[in-house]
């Protein structure tokens, strides 16, 4: 045997052991209370809180990694762990823990006429398999969800992010201890082969679900080579469009924002749309602000005749997740054209109207074909924690079994409940 094939033999060896670890452990999470569920994800909370100092060294080694190797501005955005990040993760945790726990609620639960009750409970997925890239907050994330929803998982992050996952899979680990809960309930890969993705996402006798969360690339090949269900979502190509009725001012400030709160997100702005007869009122401003922010101008021919210092946008830009300070513009008619516009280039993740015309914004949440809709507000506001989940696994565009923000809910599933005393069928 060869080395590659040594090499092979050795990661299939190592996925097939956390696969059947996972599976066990999956069982014994089901039937947790929610009172340890809830233990193990504070305790967490505070390992974590008492770990910033570690956290941070081994964050550093990642992001000195990250610069040697010359990772784009975004991707090193998103792999740093700031204060206000590691906030966020134990403001997540303590969220996570004060939800409701979903595993066991029966709902819809009616009389038949044979005197028989069917309804349907919530039940958990069973394994979950997670593959993500650069944020670390996402093990954690992922971590705290998957766990009070009762499913064990199996956590992949990427090879930029080492060492800040592992200093976070220790807190985690001290979490399930406290709560003397099953030890394998979440594995953190220590490697990051990428034969090992390949392992992950074809084990159907232990993985129930795979979740990517990253670039185009891997959740394209994750869609076409996983053998198990995934829930996923490809790009943010995310639109506003400023109506004719819209509160110019309001639609400066949401605009701005939408596209300047952070660049490299998936719920930043990409492209806008503006109603021709205000265009000329609302672009010259907007460009203002936005070159003061730094952030290239790709427009249409009419916008760049309004927008100093634009550049003429081409096709391509009007399918474009930038992840980056650059925009795209455009001048539309009317409603009708934005929303038109909008659900052939838009990756259906989140759209916009800014208005104050109450049957127009109606008309846009009902016609524009995307995974949140908003109406004048921005669309960095697409995110589990805002959302009220405590924390996401990830935002679905896919139309079956979850879609936005994928939540407690959307990592369990339902079966059916009969009630009955005695009955038998006539």
């Amino acid at each position: 045997m060869n080395s590659v094939e040594n090499r092979l033999s050795e990661i299939d060896a190592y996925m097939l052991k956390l696969g059947a670890q996972a599976r066990d452990a999956s069982s014994a999470i089901a039937r947790a209370t929610t009172a340890q569920k809830n233990r193990a994800l504070l305790a967490t909370a505070e390992a974590i809180a008492d770990s910033r100092e570690a956290l941070y060294a081994a964050n550093k080694q990642d992001l000195e990694a990250g610069r040697a190797k010359g990772l784009e501005p975004a991707l090193m955005d998103r792999l740093e762990l700031t204060d206000a990040r590691i906030d966020t993760m134990i403001e997540g945790l303590q969220q996570v823990a004060a939800l409701d726990d979903p595993v066991g609620a029966v709902s819809d639960l009616k009389y038949r006429p044979s005197g028989i009750q069917v309804g349907r409970m919530r039940v958990p997925l069973g394994v979950i398999g997670i593959i993500y890239e650069s944020r670390p907050n996402v093990t954690c994330e992922a971590a705290s969800l998957c766990l009070k929803s009762g499913n064990a998982t199996i956590l992949r992050g990427g090879s930029e992010a080492l060492h800040s996952n592992q200093a976070i899979a220790r807190c985690i680990a001290a979490g399930l201890s406290a709560a003397a809960l099953h030890e394998h309930v979440i594995q953190v890969l220590d490697r990051t082969d990428r034969d090992a993705v390949g392992r992950l996402i074809t084990m159907p006798d232990y993985v129930d679900v795979i979740v990517p969360r990253g670039g185009k690339g891997l959740i394209e090949r994750i869609s076409r080579d996983a053998k198990v269900p995934v829930i996923k979502h490809l790009d943010g190509n995310c639109h506003i469009y400023v109506d004719a009725r819209a509160d110019l001012d309001k639609a400066l400030t949401v605009t701005v924002n939408a596209k300047t709160q952070r660049y490299g997100t998936c719920c930043t702005l990409e492209s806008l749309l503006v109603a021709e007869p205000v265009a000329a009122d609302f672009l010259p401003t907007l460009g203002v602000q936005l070159r003061k922010h730094e952030v290239e101008i790709r427009a249409c021919e009419q916008s760049c005749g309004l927008i100093e210092g634009a550049v003429p946008a081409t096709a391509a830009d009007w399918e474009a997740e930038y992840l980056a300070p650059i925009i795209s513009i455009k001048i539309v008619p009317d409603l009708d054209a934005a929303i038109a516009h909008i659900n052939r280039y838009s990756s259906q993740h989140t759209d916009s109207i800014l208005t104050e015309d109450f049957g127009r914004a109606q008309r846009f949440l009902r016609e524009v074909d995307s995974s949140s809709v908003m109406v004048n507000a921005s669309t960095r506001f697409a995110d589990g924690f805002e959302y009220g989940l405590g924390a996401e696994i990830g935002i679905s565009t896919d139309k079956l079994h979850a879609r936005g923000p994928v939540g407690l809910e959307g990592l369990t599933s339902q079966k059916f409940v009969v009630l009955g005393d005695g009955h038998i069928r006539q």
